[in-house]
Formats: structure tokens, sequence, C-alpha cells
């Protein structure tokens, strides 16, 4: 991670085809395009590796979370519960439909405690959105068992885990749908876009109509078709699809490259007492993205990441303090602040973000870095870091 890093003559062929055959809008036109469906063969491919019914591509990791939600029936007013630690676009997409983020606590596999999701569940409760985050997974098998328990949608986002798995099932097929970005810095890139898979036709059927206007997409006329649901444009260009195609390709050998980097580097780490490791479900599925550590205390946490900066040690991230990650540093969301009122204002059961109780996932993201593992790294790179971090963590 990420693909950007892998790209390459493959990527530029398949652009190449797009621009040759001279059309990139991903629908209709059939005369002018040659038969290249570019944004059709990806779509095809994530079914073919995600192992599920239906695909569909849109214009980034957020539409893709907007549109999946929609299309499983979550609306204004209706309860979506999430992360206290993920990327802030998985609260954006719920309140952007006027629903209503409820924030639980993360446990030591960094993702979604199934203890904590039972505390906040309410009548009102519509989804859980379970955030695999840093290329591992939750702890699937409790999450499901409570949305059983409650009859409550499970969406998966699994846009920093792609190519993972859970008990031989990949992320993303698990749960009613999943979701997935292509942006520059995932292990595979569009440029911009994402994906939703999911086995329900009716959610499929949803989704591609809501992502481009409430077009039923029957036919060859764009002209004539039907439009039984509104929608917005959440459609990605075949020219991103085309990217998209090569880098999907080289998922397995990406996956394979991260897993033996990140197996060295855990094993050098392994040698000092203070370290432990987040708790990973299934080993064999993890995708290896990130090398995620806990440390003793919050202080040896921040003296460790200031260490890491100076030695050189690049790609590691304290997240306790990332305001991009981490709903202590949101104070556009804990204030919910738009450029205009937002529909959440409208709704009598709003939580007090400002006033939210994180200690248990405090105690565990204050203590917590993750090194980003690269996939251009030579051996001579990994031994060199390695080397970096022995004198860190020995102060030598």
């Amino acid at each position: 991670m990420p693909g950007f890093e892998w790209m390459g003559a493959e990527e530029k062929a398949e652009i190449n085809q797009v621009l040759d055959q001279g059309f990139i809008f991903r629908y209709n036109f059939d005369g002018v395009r040659n038969n290249v469906w570019k944004a059709r063969e990806m779509e095809s491919m994530l079914c073919d590796r995600m192992q599920t019914k239906h695909a569909h591509l849109v214009s980034s990791g957020t539409s893709a979370l907007c549109t999946a939600l929609t299309a499983m029936g979550v609306g204004a007013g209706d309860e979506v519960i999430v992360p206290t630690f993920t990327f802030v676009a998985s609260v954006e997409a719920v309140v952007s439909l006027g629903a209503i983020p409820v924030f639980a606590d993360v446990d030591d596999t960094l993702c979604l405690s199934a203890a904590s999701i039972e505390q906040k569940i309410t009548p009102r409760t519509k989804a859980i959105n379970v955030v695999h985050m840093c290329g591992s997974m939750a702890d699937m098998d409790a999450i499901l068992a409570v949305a059983k328990k409650h009859k409550l949608l499970v969406l998966e986002d699994a846009c920093q885990a792609i190519g993972g798995s859970y008990k031989g099932k990949p992320l993303g097929s698990i749960g009613d749908a999943g979701c997935f970005s292509f942006d520059s810095v995932k292990t595979i890139t569009c440029g911009e876009g994402g994906g939703i898979i999911t086995n329900n036709e009716t959610i499929y059927k949803n989704a591609h109509m809501y992502s481009d206007h409430g077009h039923d997409h029957i036919g060859n006329d764009r002209g004539a078709e039907g439009h039984p649901i509104m929608g917005l444009n959440y459609r990605i260009s075949d020219m991103n699809a085309a990217m998209g195609v090569a880098q999907l390709r080289k998922l397995d050998d990406m996956i394979e490259v991260q897993r033996r980097n990140k197996a060295l580097l855990k094993d050098a780490l392994a040698q000092f007492s203070e370290i432990s490791f987040r708790r990973i479900p299934d080993p064999a599925g993890d995708q290896a993205g990130f090398l995620s550590f806990m440390l003793p205390t919050e202080a040896r946490t921040i003296e460790i990441n200031q260490k890491l900066k100076e030695a050189g040690v690049d790609g590691c991230f304290y997240w306790y303090v990332n305001n991009w990650h981490y709903i202590k540093n949101w104070p556009q969301i804990q204030n919910m602040t738009g450029a205009a009122k937002l529909p959440i204002h409208l709704n009598a059961h709003i939580p007090d973000y400002t006033q939210l109780d994180t200690t248990a996932s405090d105690a565990i993201m204050s203590r917590t870095i993750s090194m980003l593992i690269k996939l251009s790294w030579t051996e001579a790179d990994i031994q060199q870091r390695i080397e970096k971090l022995k004198q860190v963590f020995t102060g030598v």
C-alpha cells in the first residue's frame, strides 16, 4: 500500500485503450465506444475476486458509502452505529443522508467493539457501519451476532483493507453490502473512485440507480430510460475504471508483498517486551497494509512517536492526535458544523457529540502507532528501517 507505487505500463495501456476508442462516459453511446467498457470490466473482476453477485463502481469511497447506505434503506432519522476510529467520511456519509451517527468504541482490533455496539442500540438504530481499519478486520462473528439479534443491517467499509479476508470470505462480502475506496493512496487506485459489492439484488439495483440520477439503465437509449427513484451523480468514468482494471489485476501480488514486508518488521519489533500488537481476529486474512503496535502508556507512545520522526522512520501514524481519523480531533463533527443547516438539525434525537465518553477507545488509541507497509521497499530498505527501529527502542 499504496497502489501508486506500482503504476506503470499496464495502467497506461488500459487508459490508452479508452483514449483510442474516444469515449470515457461509463454508460451507453455504444456506437462510438468500440465495445470498450472499463467500468463493466472492473465490476466483473470485483465480483470474481470478492465472491459476490454484484459490484458497482462510483466516483469515490465516500460516494460508495452514501450510495450503499441509501441502497440499504438508511435515511432521515435512522441511527447508524459508527466507530470512534475511522476516516471522517464514515460520519459524513451518514449525516449527508439525514441519518444520525452514533459512536461506539473500538477494541484491540482497532475496529468496532461488539460489546460497545450492543450498548448503543436504540429503537431508531438501522445499521452498523463496520470499518476494517488499517488493513485488518473487525471481529465479524461477534458483530454479526449482535446485528442478527437486533435485526440490523451491516455495511462493511473495507476501504483500507481490500484484499483481506475473514475466515475465507473477502472483506466487504460478509455483511449486507461492502464498500471500497480507490483514491490515490489506497491499496489499488483508480486515481479517484470507489466501489460497492453485495449479494442483495435490491441493494444493487438501488445503488446503480441512485448513483446516476435514478436511471434504471434498461435498454441502450439513455434518453428513454426510466427513473424509478431520485438520485445523485456519483458516476465513475471509464478513464478511472481503466486504471482500476490494471491495478486490480495486481492486487494479490500486492498483498503478498505487503505480508512479507510486514512479517519482517513485526518480527523485529517483537523482541521488545514493551510492545504489543493489535489483535487480528483472523491472521490468515490480514491484508497487511499497516503494522499497528501498542506501547504501555500514552506518555511512552508520544515519546516513541517523536523518536521515530527524528530517526527518519517515515509512514508512522499516531492516530490519537490525527485530525482525519479520530473523533476527539473533529470539531466539525462534534459541533455538526456545515456550510448550511444540516438535515440532522431537524431531528429531536441528536446526541451531544461534544460530550461523548470515549474512555475505552482512548485507552487503546492513545497507545497505538501504525506503520504503513510499502510495496516499493527493497530488502536493503527494510533492513535499514529495522536498524532505525532498534535504535529508537533501545535508545542507542
